[in-house]
């Protein structure tokens, strides 16, 4: 049963368990990494052996596997998934940054320049579930930022298949390449590269341990998204709500993953009751109730407190992943909300809507680093670089300056290179 608590005080503690990392999970996946920096294709084979039990002939998808995938998929999800990405991409498309060039003073030419990351791969997991949304949300973002190389790894089922739904997914994102290799073999392929997986910039998409593990292991080699912890969901609500609504939105995350964290926050302590008894009611019938059941009795928790504004204060210290308002007005609340990955305002804007199809990203920052990141945009796809130009009697307005400023820090070699052009080169 989910914990009733009084007061912030106990609130923002967090389970051990959910923050420490696997000394042997990170040994394993050095391994991993290292057999496939040493011996590439051959490595993948052995892994989807070994973890997938998939004995594959070749570990690219090819194009005629992937629209025979899409013809075996429901024609009503497929027409889903289109509707999906089409807000997707009508969100995304406003992230656009625009370059900036500034003349503003005499022989001088300053800006920036926009550039798309050349090569990205895509995680997307596999095994109990297969979560096609991620496909869009991680793919559509790319193509808008104007990646020219966009690859998806997934694990392989032991036929060696990939899930229809993923690779209709891929198609409809518009995925260039896919890859029958998951789990941190795949994060290190696309790291280093292999004879068949192409080694990319950049690598996005949730996963588990390992994969995070590795994606860890290979940050400056690659540049990564983001080092996804468990999913977690904070509603905040007064005493006007349904609490069927609001157990089912904190099962909504608590469905995902046996660490998965589900908070409330109220100012009622009858409606806190109520949604107890409503969890209690509705995780039997869940297919996934042993995961909600764990998520919830472990790491759920209710809090009741003695306003709204106090339940947007301790919101703000646990910077949650998602973050509902149920509340009146929620516009008005709005601005107060600092930390979180992403808020969905009123009675009536369930996080699911988010996952799916609303049109904003669900690739979020999690376990409090909402203080500092921002959800999966096509800023993640781009890289800004800055550029300047001098005339020569620009140069020598400032170039004195520059010399002081070099002097003193000690760095008598820039004070030279600018005093060098000067006519006399007098330094």
């Amino acid at each position: 049963m989910i914990k009733i608590l009084r007061g912030a005080a106990d609130a923002l503690k967090r389970a051990d368990d959910s923050v420490e990392r696997d000394g042997r999970i990170r040994e394993s996946v050095s391994a991993i990494i290292r057999e496939v920096k040493e011996r590439g294709d051959a490595a993948l084979y052995d892994y989807a052996l070994k973890f997938d039990k998939a004995e594959l002939s070749s570990i690219e998808v090819t194009k005629e596997e992937i629209d025979r995938a899409e013809a075996e998929c429901d024609e009503k999800l497929v027409a889903v998934m289109k509707r999906a990405a089409e807000n997707i991409r009508a969100f995304h498309s406003r992230q656009v940054r625009e370059p900036f060039v500034i003349k503003d003073k005499p022989g001088v030419v300053m800006g920036q320049k926009i550039t798309p990351i050349e090569k990205v791969g895509l995680y997307v997991p596999g095994g109990t579930a297969a979560y096609p949304s991620s496909v869009l949300m991680n793919c559509i973002p790319a193509k808008i930022a104007g990646c020219s190389e966009i690859v998806m790894v997934s694990p392989p089922s032991r036929g060696g298949d990939i899930s229809p739904v993923i690779l209709a997914a891929a198609k409809i994102a518009g995925v260039d390449r896919v890859f029958r290799v998951g789990g941190a073999q795949a994060v290190a392929a696309l790291a280093y590269g292999t004879e068949t997986v192409p080694k990319v910039d950049k690598i996005v998409g949730p996963g588990n341990a390992f994969v995070a593990e590795a994606k860890r292991q290979v940050f400056g080699k690659v540049a990564i998204d983001m080092i996804a912890g468990p999913s977690e969901i904070l509603v905040i609500s007064d005493g006007n709500s349904d609490p069927a609504v609001l157990a089912a939105d904190l099962l909504s995350q608590a469905e995902h993953d046996r660490m998965a964290t589900a908070i409330f926050l109220t100012t009622s302590e009858e409606l806190a009751g109520k949604v107890s008894e409503e969890l209690e009611r509705q995780i039997p019938a869940l297919p996934r109730r042993d995961i909600a059941r764990e998520s919830i009795d472990n790491h759920g928790k209710i809090v009741i407190l003695d306003s709204i504004d106090e339940c947007v204060e301790l919101a703000n210290e646990m910077a949650p992943e998602h973050l509902e308002l149920c509340v009146d007005e929620p516009f008005d609340r709005l601005d107060a909300i600092k930390n979180a990955g992403s808020i969905f305002l009123g009675r009536n804007c369930p996080e699911a809507l988010g996952d799916y199809m609303a049109g904003p990203n669900h690739t979020l920052p999690t376990s409090g680093t909402a203080r500092f990141s921002s959800p999966l945009s096509v800023d993640d796809f781009v890289k800004k670089t800055q550029f300047t130009y001098f005339t020569a009697d620009a140069l020598d307005e400032l170039c004195g300056d520059v010399a002081s400023f070099a002097r003193a820090e000690g760095l008598e070699a820039h004070a030279r290179s600018v005093l060098s052009r000067r006519e006399k080169g007098d330094f």
